[in-house]
This record gives C-alpha cells, structure tokens and sequence, in this order.
C-alpha cells in the first residue's frame, strides 16, 4: 500500500474539470491507499466552516467524508488560501487536521510535511501579510464578519496578490534554499515534501553531510497531480486526462 500526497488543488465551483478529477482520484486511487495527505489550498479559498452548506463545500465535504468511512485516514494541512478551515469542517469531512510544519516516519524514513509558503522567505511582503493574517486578532476579525463580506475581501485581495505578482520575480516568489535547509537542520534531516509554489519538482539538498530529498507537489489547475510514497521511496503521478 502507498501513502499519497497532493496540494494546491485550488478546488471551486468554477473549475469542473478538476473537481471531477478530484472527486475520481478520490473514489479509485486514494480509496487503495494506506492514507491520504492534503497539504495546503484544497480550496481556491474558504471563508469560513459557516460556508459549510454551499453546495460545492458540501460536495467537497461529503466525498472527503466518504473516503475516511472507508478506512483511508485523511490528513489537511492549512495553506495559504484555506486556513480558516476549523473543526466544524474537520468533523463534517473526517479529516484529522496537521500542523504546519508535521513531522512523520513514513516507511522508516523521516519525513516533514509543509505547505510550503514559510519557505518563501525571500517574498517578503508576503511573509508581512502571512504574520498579519495568521494571528488570532486578524482571523477572529474575519469571522465575525458576514459571510457575505467576507467573500467579497477575500477575492478583493486574491485580485490584489495577482497584480502584486505581476512585479515579482520568479526567484522571489520560490523557495529561498538556505530556508529549505535550515529546516531539514531544525527537524534532524529528513525527506521534506512541501507545496506552494506551484513548481513541482525533486531536489537534493546536502545539509551538513547529510543527503536530504525534497518534493515539491504539483498544482492542479491543469491536471491532477500526487505524490505516492511506499517502503521503495517515493514517485510524482501524473492522472489520466
């Protein structure tokens, strides 16, 4: 059996195509594995679990539900589109929800799970807004606002990220490999596998004579995407058009 891995799927109303990969992913190649990883942006946003009855969430909801009653255990780790996600989801979908960073022995090996945006350090407006926003005053604000309203702030700075975007550059916008390093140090040098970025891809890093892999997950705004890891190591998957 193998443990699956997969981020940035960005999942919404306005996107069928990939909701219906998702929705099959879920129903035939995660329904065989060992667990099911999630590490960050399921949802192109969520403004809260008070969203939970809109027929999409719920959709979403309800699969994910479906697939833990199996006996696959499914983990979520926040990203930086999805953190209000609480309990209340959690309950409703039977996820279990990771910190950020989650450190985990798969297979023998250690492994750190990271959305993947502390990483980034080199954005630093970013990281500014991160701090900001992760704070319990800026998320109880939030929340206590209509949901309404907070739709409408929420694609207000989506709009307002995409221009920002636009004057970075890629290097900017990646992961600073001397972050990446310091935390394989932090955690005892293990395999890392992050998202966020968008950039999938396998990289070695050498940390104090130490060999270190990391994998960065695909997103799924054009084709589903996952990682499969099992006692041989691990395989990026590509799924069928």
């Amino acid at each position: 059996m193998t443990t699956l891995f997969i981020s940035d799927l960005h999942l919404c109303s306005d996107r069928p195509e990939i909701n219906r990969s998702f929705f099959g992913f879920l129903e035939h190649e995660a329904k065989s594995a060992r667990a099911l990883y999630i590490l960050g942006d399921l949802f192109e946003y969520w403004a809260g679990d008070d969203d939970l009855p809109d027929p999409f969430n719920a959709s979403v909801t309800g699969a994910l539900a479906r697939l833990a009653a199996s006996g696959v255990p499914v983990f979520l780790m926040h990203g930086n589109r999805d953190f209000v996600i609480g309990d209340a989801f959690a309950h409703a979908s039977g996820v279990t929800l990771l910190p950020d960073p989650a450190l985990l022995d798969l297979y023998g090996t250690p492994t750190l799970l990271m959305h993947g945006d502390t990483l980034c350090t080199l954005d630093r407006d970013y990281q500014a807004f991160r701090r900001e926003a992760r704070s319990e005053v800026w998320i109880r604000a939030m929340l206590a606002r209509p949901l309404s309203e907070r739709r409408a702030a929420i694609e207000a700075l989506r709009r307002q990220s995409e221009q920002e975007k636009r004057s970075k550059s890629e290097a900017i916008m990646d992961v600073d490999p001397s972050e990446a390093e310091a935390a394989l140090r932090r955690h005892g040098y293990p395999r890392l596998i992050h998202g966020h970025t968008h950039r999938p891809a396998f990289h070695r890093h050498s940390v104090d004579g130490h060999v270190c892999e990391r994998w960065v997950l695909a997103d799924w705004y054009q084709r589903g995407s996952y990682l499969a890891c099992d006692e041989s190591g691990c395989r990026a998957v590509q799924l069928s058009p």
